[in-house]
């Protein structure tokens, strides 16, 4: 029986995110049959752990990692942790995992489906969830892994990963047919992420709504071929096939522009929310209805065609050429910053949630 060891945790009022609170417990470190312990060692905060929250409700992300409190969840974080305790043939002691994690010290697995490649969290709670949240990837088997772009693919893989499938869908669709596409929110990085995957399309326009704070920025970017601010939304011209990409969640601006664009819009896609943390609602006042994306769903169809492997390589490189995008030493698009323990971790989700992140900053925090 090992000592017990303090565990902490950072929770968060599932009404109220920018209420949070650290807590303290000891347990001891001894894995039953089955099980294995990782403690997380950083993990990344963006826009996109804000989504989660916002529908921990209605697509159950507040079901990943229970707190035992009604009111009171973890914020699913993308991060890194390390196998501290093992009863599992194949997980040893030591080894790097990157997955989906609670913003806490430790988390108790019942790995299933081991591989060289990784594991599914087994854990009877997490039976009925997405199981693309539930994978974690061994580093080791990771080709497109280095220890040194760590705090990019925290920030960025989740985010390109829907960017791609996105990008992927629409694509797979003939762009719906249409020949303009208009972003909302287009300095999140999953927004420009889409347009990045969408360049080299003949006769598209890509078009960047963002803020009139941020479309200097935006405009920086290079992936898009007009920037407006909202205020400038009806210097838009409506003559051609137009699809909305709506990354904001801000229903009176989704009805500004399907009023905008009327006849010519043929088609509406939810993707995101960086600007509201209101449960989801696909509605709109005229044209036709929001039509929500769910990655998981399009890479389940390309599981099936061109096989997991297929998947990871396209994905992978597609990522890798994204690192150099942003990073690149003439134009820098996203500047890493560390913080350090859970007080960082309260102060990023609440300025977060009240919009005061610029978006050239991605923010990763180290637990340990």
């Amino acid at each position: 029986m090992q000592r017990p060891t303090t565990v902490t945790r950072l929770i968060t009022r599932k009404n109220a995110l920018d209420q949070s609170r650290i807590e303290h417990e000891q347990r001891s470190l001894s894995p039953a049959a089955g099980e294995v312990i990782l403690k997380i060692e950083r993990c990344a905060l963006t826009t996109n752990n804000i989504t989660y929250a916002a529908y921990g409700n209605s697509m159950n992300y507040w079901g990943f990692f229970p707190t035992g409190l009604a009111d009171w969840g973890h914020v699913p974080a993308w991060g890194f942790a390390d196998v501290v305790a093992s009863d599992v043939v194949g997980i040893k002691v030591g080894e790097r995992f990157y997955g989906y994690f609670p913003i806490a010290s430790h988390l108790w697995m019942r790995p299933e489906r081991v591989t060289e490649r990784g594991f599914y969290d087994g854990a009877e709670h997490r039976q009925g969830l997405t199981s693309a949240y539930n994978q974690y990837t061994r580093c080791s088997w990771d080709a497109y892994y280095h220890a040194d772009t760590e705090n990019l693919q925290i920030l960025l893989k989740p985010l390109f990963l829907t960017s791609s499938m996105l990008a992927d869908f629409l694509q797979d669709n003939q762009l719906f047919g249409a020949t303009r596409l208009v972003f909302s929110s287009a300095s999140s990085k999953t927004a420009y992420g889409t347009a990045v995957c969408l360049e080299n399309q003949p006769g598209l326009e890509r078009v960047a709504l963002t803020s009139a704070g941020n479309k200097a920025f935006v405009e920086t970017l290079g992936c898009y071929e007009r920037t407006v601010s909202y205020a400038e939304l009806a210097s838009l011209p409506n003559d051609r096939p137009t699809l909305y990409v709506d990354f904001s969640g801000d229903l009176d601006l989704r009805d500004h522009v399907h009023q905008h664009f009327a006849g010519n819009l043929v088609y509406s896609c939810f993707a995101g929310s960086a600007q509201s943390t209101d449960e989801a609602r696909l509605t709109a006042i005229e044209g036709p209805q929001p039509v929500f994306f769910f990655a998981p769903i399009q890479i389940r169809k390309r599981n099936a065609e061109w096989g997991p492997e297929g998947v990871s390589q396209h994905i992978g490189e597609g990522l890798q050429q994204f690192y150099r995008q942003v990073t690149a030493a003439e134009n820098p698009l996203l500047n890493v910053v560390e913080g350090a323990g859970y007080e960082a971790a309260q102060d990023v989700i609440s300025r977060l949630f009240h919009g005061q992140v610029p978006p050239v900053e991605g923010h990763v925090i180290r637990l340990v």
